[in-house]
């Protein structure tokens, strides 16, 4: 395996228009995660932890500055690139869980896939199981709990099995109790799966049990680490 990056960001600069002039939302932000990483990045709200995310994935278009996976400029990939490199190497989970009204989470588990290539019914099937929705396929939306459509999101992410799973507060619409269920699920998932995990939260206790965290502010990205110390490999 290359001791390349899989995911790199380099100077990344990301300006949204206003009357009064462009406002810098990031300010020349480096960031790099290796095969089968887990990284954590904190930050008060509006900080603009979800537009690099979104940067990342190639959801937006940044001012200046590069992301490379696997050494790739994603700057200078075509929409049909960029559209693959989005269906088939990463994974997003959303804090707010949007599935299909009238489709059941079987049926709403693969539809990132379309793009790509179809899932097969046993592999849904499995990920619906595995994220301890078996006996649920069948229900529709309204008949799930939030931790429920929260389960079947991380499920959809997975299906396609990216390389790299964005996580855009994912517990944060949720109650402690299923919070807890479904953090210690991406962690499994993590270890078990060996997909890189990007996992952006407000929840600063959790993330700090693990080695790689990143602070954003200011639109700057420090790497803190745990207890402090700095992070090995940023």
């Amino acid at each position: 395996m290359s001791n390349a990056p899989l995911l790199a960001a380099e100077k990344v600069c990301k300006d949204y228009p206003a009357p009064e002039g462009p406002i810098a939302v990031l300010r020349g932000v480096d960031f790099s995660m290796a095969y089968g990483e887990l990284a954590f990045i904190v930050g008060r709200s509006g900080s603009g932890k979800s537009t690099l995310l979104h940067l990342l994935g190639g959801l937006d278009r940044l001012t200046e500055g590069r992301v490379y996976f696997k050494g790739r400029d994603l700057s200078q990939m075509n929409e049909r690139e960029l559209a693959l490199y989005r269906n088939r190497r990463i994974g997003f989970i959303f804090q707010f869980f949007h599935p299909l009204p009238e489709l059941t989470p079987f049926e709403n588990v693969p539809p990132p896939s379309l793009m790509a290539r179809s899932p097969h019914p046993g592999r849904v099937r499995g990920l619906l199981e595995r994220v301890g929705l078996r006996g649920r396929e069948g229900h529709f939306p309204s008949e799930l709990s939030g931790g429920e459509k929260q389960r079947a999101a991380i499920a959809r992410a997975l299906v396609n099995e990216p390389e790299v799973v964005f996580c855009e507060e994912t517990t944060g619409n949720l109650d402690d109790e299923n919070a807890e269920i479904v953090f210690n699920l991406l962690i499994a998932l993590h270890g078990e799966r060996g997909v890189s995990l990007v996992i952006v939260t407000h929840d600063e206790a959790r993330a700090r049990a693990f080695p790689k965290v990143f602070r954003l502010r200011d639109g700057v990205l420090v790497p803190e680490g745990l207890r402090g110390e700095m992070s090995h490999g940023t």
